[in-house]
């Protein structure tokens, strides 16, 4: 893979700063490793009676939770590679709520959930690890934002980063 460092501003629209922040690391491929090994962490941290949980009564489940950071990952992905195949297309939006009604999540067991997860992540590395310098400096248009490749890249781990430190704070605290 080649170095790709953290993006700069104007690179991601200012409301996924907090995700670029959040991802740990130097690079992405370290960032991105990070995150897997956090979710795997917070994943065993998970007792069996909680995969249902919610803090409140308009959160996520902790399942639902894992299952949207999948989602994310995976449209965050297909923008990537859009963008890095120099798509000119505005890329559609996603509206996170609508996605995790149609998940049905509940019917899901946490360990296929995990496995998806796991193979979703490896997904998204060996995407990253196949881009040269020029796709990844590559910039386009998603949900009517500007956005490069390298900062998908970095929002991804970040937003991995988030939903964990919500999980562990407000669902296992």
């Amino acid at each position: 893979m080649i170095t790709i460092e953290r993006p700069k501003s104007g690179d991601f629209p200012p409301y996924f700063g907090a995700y670029v922040h959040a991802a740990r690391g130097e690079q992405l491929d370290d960032a991105l490793d990070m995150a897997a090994h956090e979710e795997a962490r917070v994943f065993a941290l998970v007792p069996p009676n909680k995969w249902e949980h919610r803090y409140a009564p308009d959160k996520w489940s902790i399942k639902e939770v894992f299952q949207h950071i999948i989602d994310t990952e995976r449209v965050f992905t297909y923008r990537a590679l859009c963008i890095a195949r120099n798509e000119q297309a505005n890329l559609p939006g996603m509206d996170e709520n609508a996605y995790q009604a149609e998940a049905r999540t509940a019917l899901r067991q946490p360990a296929d959930i995990l496995r998806e997860l796991k193979a979703v992540r490896q997904a998204t590395i060996e995407l990253f690890k196949g881009l040269d310098a020029d796709a990844v400096a590559r910039g386009g248009t998603a949900n009517g934002k500007h956005i490069t490749v390298r900062a998908l890249g970095w929002v991804i781990a970040g937003h991995s980063e988030h939903h964990l430190r919500i999980i562990r704070e407000r669902y296992l605290a």
